[in-house]
């Protein structure tokens, strides 16, 4: 189970987004979130590993150096 407080205006839209088309404010909660948090984790990902690579824990490598690595070179 998940409660959350949403601005009012943001209520209103889902109440009249519900009540236009017979759904429930939980159903389009339910889909927005479905819908972004695969974005949401690939965000956080990125930003952890911008953070190792910063903090020298992950070292990088150019696209030619991963090309010879995997035995894809053109």
């Amino acid at each position: 189970m998940l409660a959350i407080r949403l601005p009012q205006d943001i209520e209103n839209r889902l109440e009249a987004l519900a009540a236009a088309t017979g759904r429930t404010k939980t159903f389009y909660a339910r889909q927005a979130i479905l819908e972004h948090i695969d974005n949401l984790e690939d965000i956080y990902l990125a930003e952890q590993r911008l953070a190792d690579v910063r903090a020298g824990r992950s070292k990088t490598m150019t696209l030619e150096e991963l090309e010879q690595q995997y035995g894809v070179e053109d």
